[in-house]
């Protein structure tokens, strides 16, 4: 009898040891980065992961140099549905509200709502003339079929051990204790085989990600049970210019509605990619760039404030990506044509401050918007450095930009560094200060490149510099340049200090925010272009919380040499 004891024990023991890799560990989620060119204002919204139910949803607003002071307010309105009608009764409307009052020094103001459920919701940003909605998921807590095997096991395990040593103190005849130490060793079969086969067994599918949530699947995604795919992707979308009756200089505003490509029907179910509903390209006849992020302001539509500062033609392109689907870029067939309009001075909406005259077609763009081969620049007082030694068309190339002297750039978009680049282009409408935007409309190439950091191990946390925050209630020598290409001979700064080894998390499964001034000065960039010419790119990073828009101008020669 006591043998029989103790090899029960043993069993429960070894079958302890041998489940314990099969811990339940639970998806936390991360925190939610939405860019967001919400009327004149360019601002990041972060939404912390919510840790408990009910529980607070903090929200964070980044603001950059030059963002008007105001007052936002924030509201938090649940849009899941439920096959229990009383569960989704309260679908659209407002559950908890905040305000948020933004200062005018560029950093960080915050504010809480309150969430009492897991599933999908809308973030209501309201800033007195137009309304943008966020749509994100709070994911619940639900146990898999696989831990509640292993629970159960180990339970009922632990249950029928009592019951055999009371079996076998109690009772004479050994026979009658080989009953519940039979039923520990099926038990514990059952939590170990649950425990072993839960590795190789395919998780849900994803609300939110992979499939649409609502209030039942987010609480229990194992509840609703769909065959086993691997394939969630969607049709491609097609996207719709709204009318632009503005003038050059002045203020308007452009809708974009975003179309499935096979019904016909709105597609609203975007998803956030590299911090943002929507990125909005827009490229004037100046050979400006505009790096834009629309607000989606109903389902499937979007709308985004501009003041384009030339006559002319502008290509517009988007990027974005739809729910279980990949990343997709859409240029517009049309693009916008902006007619004349009367003198203006000041800065044109959502692209590079400058002064001139609309009359005659474009303001005259100070030097630093000039596009340049690769060197020495300077922008908004920056010196910027751009190695990018022999492009060849057909092999990878590897462009740097020193931006600055001192690791002090901040992650804009999830990312270091960003590059769009356009061509092939005749060069004279490369360098054209007229029909840049016409030839950027029939350009075969349109690339969005990133750089996703350099190496910070050389950092301490307390070399980490951070923009400013507020409480909720305050709230070196360029290279020789020969027809706009790097001859090698100027200094270098070494192939080391680009190393790209990626914005690490450090919120658990969130990476850093604008708020880290750690990175660079290096952003390197790989890209292959595919035929010879002439290309317009434009290098984006964010210091001193502000973007520095650089443009340049490439020559790539032909494969093999020829020139």
């Amino acid at each position: 009898m006591v043998r029989v004891v103790a090899a029960v024990l043993c069993a429960l023991g070894l079958s302890a040891v041998a489940a314990s890799p099969a811990r339940a560990d639970p998806t936390a989620g991360g925190d939610l980065q939405v860019a967001q060119t919400l009327g004149d204002r360019d601002l990041t919204f972060m939404l912390r992961r919510v840790t408990g139910l009910p529980g607070p949803l903090h929200v964070d607003v980044l603001t950059h140099r030059g963002t008007a002071a105001g007052t936002l307010r924030l509201g938090a309105v649940p849009t899941g549905v439920s096959a229990d009608r009383a569960e989704g009764s309260s679908a659209g409307t407002t559950t908890s509200r905040a305000s948020v009052r933004l200062g005018g020094t560029p950093g960080s103001y915050g504010a809480a709502l309150d969430i009492d459920r897991a599933g999908p919701w809308e973030l209501v940003v309201d800033d007195g003339s137009r309304t943008a909605r966020i749509p994100f998921v709070v994911p619940g807590q639900a146990t898999s079929p696989p831990e509640l095997a292993v629970f159960g096991g180990f339970v009922t395990a632990g249950v029928l051990i009592l019951v055999t040593l009371f079996v076998a103190v109690r009772v004479r005849r050994g026979a009658w204790v080989l009953l519940p130490a039979g039923g520990v060793v099926a038990a514990l079969a059952v939590a170990v085989t649950a425990a072993l086969l839960s590795a190789s067994l395919p998780p849900p599918p994803q609300p939110g990600g992979q499939v649409d949530a609502t209030n039942d699947n987010v609480t229990d995604p194992y509840a609703v049970v769909r065959p086993v795919t691997n394939d969630y992707s969607r049709p491609p979308v097609s996207l719709e210019l709204g009318s632009y009756p503005a003038k050059a200089g002045e203020r308007g505003t452009l809708r974009l509605s975003v179309t499935d490509g096979a019904t016909g029907l709105p597609a609203d179910d975007l998803v956030v990619h590299d911090g943002a509903l929507m990125h909005l390209l827009v490229i004037g006849p100046t050979g400006e760039l505009w790096h834009l992020h629309p607000i989606r302001t109903a389902p499937a539509t979007y709308e985004v404030r501009l003041r384009l500062p030339a006559a002319g033609h502008y290509a517009v392109s988007a990027e974005f990506a739809r729910l279980g689907g990949g990343v997709q870029q859409v240029r517009s067939a049309t693009g916008l044509t902006v007619a004349d309009g009367p003198e203006h001075n000041g800065p044109a909406r959502g692209g590079s401050s400058h002064n001139g005259s609309a009359r005659g077609g474009a303001p005259a763009l100070p030097a630093e918007l000039t596009p340049q081969g690769p060197g020495t620049r300077t922008i908004e007082g920056v010196p910027v450095r751009l190695s990018a030694p022999s492009p060849t068309a057909g092999e990878a190339s590897t462009l740097t930009a020193r931006i600055g002297d001192t690791p002090t750039l901040q992650p804009w978009l999830g990312m270091v560094g960003h590059m769009i680049v356009v061509g092939p282009l005749d060069k004279a409408d490369a360098t054209s200060p007229t029909r840049m935007g016409q030839a950027a409309q029939g350009a075969p190439v349109w690339a969005h490149a990133h750089s996703m950091g350099g190496d910070m191990s050389g950092h301490s946390a307390h070399d980490m510099r951070a923009a400013p925050a507020h409480d909720a209630d305050a709230m070196g020598h360029g290279d020789a340049m020969e027809d706009g290409h790097e001859t090698g001979k100027g200094d270098g700064h070494g192939a080391g200090t680009g190393s790209m080894s990626g914005l690490m998390p450090l919120n658990g499964d969130s990476p850093a925010d604008e708020t880290v001034a750690a990175y660079g000065p290096d952003a390197s960039f790989v890209y292959t272009f595919s035929r010879p010419g002439y290309y317009r790119v434009w290098i984006q990073a964010e210091r001193d919380s502000a973007v520095l828009t650089v443009p340049y101008l490439l020559r790539v020669s032909p494969a093999g040499g020829a020139r």
